[in-house]
């Protein structure tokens, strides 16, 4: 969520952010909106102000004149102080209804862009940063990943559909250790060479949880939203472990010394991915049900910059000791999620498709996911004095472990039809050098 103060008082900035962002002309307007609305909640502020002191001022009064037998004069009084205490109730409950007017707007306003975000309106604009790897040169023609794993039996997508419907898949045998030991990989990395403090956290959150890291109320549509409630409110399936971990102070004040905290977390992820077309719907690149680990910091302002970069390398390595090429892209204006304020994508290399695909996005959200989850810290100064100031918040995929499984099936195909296991993974993989279709 933006700072109100800023939206009333630098308009040009933010409808500029959102021209930049390719925003609708009806989110641009209703930057005007915020500023009328502001103009009305401060003039009923006011009135209700004087209305109060009206009461404050006269009720003494009354008192004394019944006790002075002027009971006229004092029922006149009474009167008065009805009439203001009736309209403070009555602007009570028209600022209640100019503030959640007021709040909607600036739930569905998207984050400020940090300086240097590329212009552009898609993916086509975003901006290339480094690369790393070469793709191989095969000497026969690629196959795609559900074509290798559906032809060594380690891939059902057919009994998958029987189960559960289109987009959804089944890992068997060797696919199924893969996926297992690329999550084990992932975690053991990030905790014992990064400092992450691994977390299990809960699949199901609630309404305020889904809005406090912004996929609420914008993607309510792309998520999977269950019958039952929790804690009195709507509940989903969480689309990515950011929710849960992100929130996991939500509403707290926490001290300056402790930061930053990093957790990472290895969930499954729920999405409706409804405008998903194409190749992308066929194997496992775009499904309902995928797992991922992802790595999440809580900072304050000053180390969020550093620690963006710092997250970006945590997702890079893995792919480096995977030894899949992949590419670091800086995302347009118009291609960068609504919550953050900077995104690197890592892109990995897929032989079939002869391109580069995301595996990771990695973001900065600067203060604009603490301010929805009230998360602040306390700094104190040089005096002893304490003030509460909002976090900075980021996270990153490292890495979504169904796209990792692919990349590595189509990367290290080979001829006859087995997939060479990256080394690395092999003590995950009881020693397993290589997948044929006997395993």
């Amino acid at each position: 969520m933006l700072d109100r103060q800023l939206v009333v008082s630098q308009p040009d900035l933010v409808r500029a952010m959102l021209v930049q962002r390719q925003a609708s002309e009806s989110v641009i307007a209703s930057v005007d909106t915020v500023a009328e609305l502001d103009v009305k909640r401060r003039a009923l502020i006011t009135e209700g102000d004087e209305c109060r002191h009206v009461r404050k001022a006269v009720s003494p009064q009354i008192g004394q004149l019944m006790r002075d037998g002027k009971r006229e004069e004092a029922d006149g009084l009474k009167a008065q102080v009805k009439v203001a205490s009736d309209r403070a109730k009555a602007i009570d409950e028209e600022l209640a209804v100019v503030e959640a007017a007021f709040n909607d707007i600036l739930l569905g306003l998207p984050n400020l862009l940090v300086e240097g975000t590329p212009a552009g309106k898609g993916d086509d604009d975003n901006v290339e940063v480094r690369r790393w790897g070469t793709p191989k040169a095969l000497d026969f023609e690629p196959k795609a990943h559900d074509e290798i794993g559906q032809a060594l039996g380690i891939l059902d997508m057919d009994r998958a559909i029987k189960l559960s419907g289109a987009r959804f898949a089944v890992l068997k045998g060797a696919a199924a250790r893969l996926e297992r030991s690329l999550i084990n990989y992932f975690l053991d990395v990030q905790t014992e060479e990064h400092g992450y403090t691994e977390t299990m956290v809960p699949y199901i959150v609630s309404r305020d949880s889904m809005t406090g890291t912004g996929q609420l109320p914008k993607f309510e549509s792309d998520l999977f939203k269950l019958n039952e409630t929790v804690n009195g409110q709507d509940a989903f399936l969480i689309p990515t472990a950011e929710v849960p971990v992100t929130n996991l102070h939500r509403e707290e004040i926490v001290n300056e010394a402790d930061l930053p905290l990093q957790y990472c977390a290895f969930t499954p992820c729920f999405r409706s991915e409804a405008g998903s077309h194409g190749r992308d719907v066929k194997g496992l690149i775009r499904q309902h049900q995928f797992h991922k680990v992802e790595l999440v910091w809580i900072c304050t302002p000053e180390q969020s910059a550093e620690l963006h970069d710092k997250l970006t390398s945590h997702a890079e390595v893995l792919l480096q000791r995977l030894n899949l090429p992949y590419r670091v892209m800086r995302l347009c204006g118009g291609d960068i999620s609504a919550s953050a304020a900077k995104c690197h994508d890592l892109e990995v290399w897929l032989p079939s498709q002869g391109q580069y695909r995301e595996i990771s996005s990695c973001s900065n959200f600067l203060d604009y996911q603490a301010r929805r989850m009230k998360l602040r810290f306390r700094r104190r100064d040089e005096n002893g004095k304490t003030k509460n100031l909002f976090c900075h918040t980021l996270n990153g995929s490292g890495l979504a472990v169904g796209r990792t499984l692919v990349a590595i099936l189509e990367n290290y195909q080979q001829a006859d039809g087995s997939v060479i296991i990256p080394e690395v993974l092999r003590p995950w993989m009881g020693g397993l050098d290589r997948i044929t279709a006997s395993i």
